[in-house]
């Protein structure tokens, strides 16, 4: 049985505190460039969040114009193939030669001026290099350039936890665990979210990234072996797999524990419960299918008392 994310928030107060430890991984596969309409885009996906970086053209102004080359949008200005972005949080880097520090260097390459979009086999390459004064001089971030460029990149929500029956389960009684969608499912489409700008100009989104929640380790924190939990999202107006006409031991979620102690030996009276959470990121260009980018674990705390009182009352 799928274990689905629940749809409520349950408020956490000073009883129940969420710690998150990311941890520090290279880019999924050393990340992936594709190319759809106008604009070629470098991702990636970390244990921090996951994102694109993007070259451009634009398709057209809405006046009926003709759609101008990259060198007519140039004029007399030089076109500056490369541009420097702070590295992905989550990238474990060593310490900068003296003098430099650590950028994501993007350049595209293979483009061709006399094009309307860059050419068809514009493409960006992407290198984290040691950069000093002298190597930034090489890639200014010119303010004509920017209409070339785009970029939009996301971290994941600090997970919350529901527990069901009650946030304080109770011995004996099985324990189920669940994420709320909104710290679960990521769908992101914008450089920002504020205006109606998507990652291509056209009739579509040409370019859509998701971050979703596929698995869900759970270490107790009792000294039982851990078990994994099934993650995923449902349609709105669908439950988190746990009925609550039902029972706590007549539910058909298998994401669950029983505690067989209460907490009241533990520091602070709580239980300290371990969570891996494995975020799979995908990508859409285009129908029908999403495209899988990578994935990336998220490794958080919780701090969970258990009551010895059996009945399932709040």
């Amino acid at each position: 049985m799928r274990n689905r994310v629940g749809r409520g928030l349950i408020a956490l107060g000073t009883v129940l505190t969420l710690l998150i430890f990311p941890g520090a991984t290279a880019m999924a596969e050393d990340g992936q460039t594709v190319q759809q309409g106008t604009r070629s885009c470098s991702m990636y996906v970390n244990s921090i969040g996951f994102g694109a970086y993007c070259s451009n053209g634009q398709v057209t102004y809405g006046s009926g114009a003709p759609i101008p080359t990259w060198r007519e949008r140039l004029g007399n200005n030089v076109f500056i193939p490369c541009r420097d972005m702070e590295v992905p949080k989550g990238i474990d880097l060593p310490k900068a030669p003296a003098g430099k520090h650590w950028v994501l260097r993007l350049t595209i390459v293979d483009f061709d001026l006399d094009s309307k979009d860059g050419g068809k086999h514009v493409h960006i390459e992407r290198a984290i290099v040691p950069v000093g004064e002298e190597e930034e001089d090489q890639c200014p971030a010119t303010g004509y350039m920017s209409e070339f460029w785009d970029e939009f990149h996301n971290q994941y929500p600090a997970p919350i936890l529901q527990v069901k029956p009650t946030y304080t389960p109770r011995v004996n009684v099985p324990a189920y665990f669940s994420l709320t969608p909104d710290s679960s499912y990521i769908l992101y489409n914008q450089s920002n979210p504020e205006t109606a700008q998507d990652l291509y100009w056209g009739g579509s989104h040409d370019l859509v990234m998701r971050g979703l929640v596929g698995k869900m380790v759970v270490d107790p924190g009792d000294g039982t072996p851990p078990f994994t939990c099934p993650m995923g999202v449902v349609p709105a107006g669908d439950t988190d797999g746990y009925d609550e006409t039902s029972d706590p031991f007549t539910q058909m979620s298998t994401c669950k524990h029983v505690y067989k102690r209460s907490s009241a030996n533990q520091p602070d009276k709580m239980y300290t419960v371990k969570l891996t959470i494995t975020w799979d990121v995908s990508y859409w260009i285009g129908p029908p299918d999403w495209n899988p980018l990578g994935s990336a674990e998220v490794h958080a705390v919780q701090r969970l008392p258990v009551q010895e009182v059996q009945a399932i009352g709040g």
